[in-house]
């Protein structure tokens, strides 16, 4: 380390290294306000900070044969900082944590095999789905990893295999309402926001979160159409991007769908004149702000146990619409595009078994028919 006084009075301190891409030298500095013992000692940590940032930048996308678990979570979530919703950088925060704490922190990932991943999770995991769902954030990690020049083989995840999962298969109706669970249901929400977004979400397809989060501008009687390009936070409490590219859709208001939208409305611009509050939401509370989520969700939660005998969720709602629309006879792509999937197991599976329960019904009433 060296130092050179500056024209201000102050003093520069330096240091080289060595850039480890093309070996050359490459110089960094910091500055001090005068050139003493301990002002030299806290320039020289703060330079060795500065060229160990840079140390991890350049080895950032170089495989490292000693990189622990908690190093490429580290890494791994520096890149899905920037690259993902809130939403989904907290959900896949806590998810690594327990892998962490599952495989062990310090162990080497070139050393992970399917022998001891499956021995560890099935050890600490109890049913099929938390064992499913805990290898399909480990894999998401792993496969990054490999994506980035982290890891150099990662083969031995093809050996590890979900866990049959009949629970999950049978509960499959338990995804969505049939229409007369969906009206009877529709009928006990007596508090009028609350009704209005359910029936909206489940009329239009949207997530909880797009519908929350729509203005009066993105819903345009004259061309029938409903614009989503936003999503409201309900974790961190703010609008962001919808939740993939394909989110990104104008949904089409069938005669139904636009008659609710009317009343909304109207429900709305009565309530601004009401309690005196400028918004431009399509849908709000009081004062204005974001309908509140977590109320919303207690309200359908309750009201669906007391006169369902279960209790019915936000997903459920929009599965629901899956459901309605794969009965209409609407096809899957169309459904798929509607809803802003990419893609989507359970859209599938929902669309699957209702037209085959469809086909069921056909055939139970062809049996009567007699035509010679």
């Amino acid at each position: 380390m060296w130092s050179e006084k500056l024209p201000n009075g102050k003093v520069r301190f330096a240091e080289r290294y060595e850039d480890p891409l093309t070996g050359t030298q490459k110089k960094i500095s910091v500055t001090m306000d005068k050139d003493t013992a301990a002002a030299r000692k806290q320039a020289q940590a703060a330079l060795q900070d500065k060229i160990n940032a840079k140390l991890d930048n350049y080895l950032y996308g170089q495989k490292k044969d000693d990189l622990t678990l908690s190093g490429l979570v580290e890494l791994y979530r520096r890149s899905q900082k920037q690259s993902v919703a809130p939403s989904t950088y907290k959900r896949n925060y806590h998810a690594a944590n327990t892998i962490m704490h599952i495989l062990g922190e310090s162990t080497l990932v070139s050393r992970l095999n399917a022998g001891y991943v499956k021995e560890h999770f099935q050890a600490a995991i109890e049913s099929p789905g938390s064992y499913n769902e805990r290898l399909t954030r480990f894999k998401a990690l792993i496969r990054w990893g490999y994506e980035n020049d982290y890891i150099s083989d990662i083969h031995y995840l093809d050996k590890i295999k979900p866990l049959p999962d009949r629970e999950k298969k049978e509960k499959l109706q338990d995804k969505f309402l049939e229409t007369h669970e969906l009206q009877k249901l529709l009928q006990a929400m007596t508090i009028p926001k609350w009704r209005y977004l359910a029936e909206l979400t489940v009329l239009s397809g949207m997530r909880c979160g797009e519908a929350i989060a729509l203005h009066m501008v993105d819903v345009d009687f004259e061309s029938h159409t409903i614009t989503v390009s936003k999503n409201y936070d309900i974790i961190n409490k703010i609008t962001t991007p919808p939740k993939t590219l394909s989110s990104n859709r104008e949904i089409y208001m069938q005669p139904e769908l636009e008659k609710l939208c009317r009343e909304i409305r109207r429900y709305t611009l009565a309530g601004r004149l009401k309690y005196g509050y400028q918004s431009d939401l399509f849908m709000c509370g009081v004062n204005g702000e974001h309908l509140a989520y977590a109320a919303y969700n207690k309200y359908l939660g309750e009201t669906s146990q007391r006169i369902l005998g279960r209790k019915v969720t936000t997903h459920i709602m929009r599965h629901t619409h899956v459901s309605l629309m794969a009965e209409a006879g609407i096809p899957l792509e169309a459904i798929t595009r509607r809803v802003g999937h990419e893609s989507s197991s359970i859209t599938r599976q929902i669309y699957l078994h209702v037209t085959k329960s469809q086909e069921e019904k056909d055939r139970e009433q062809l049996k009567m028919v007699k035509i010679l």
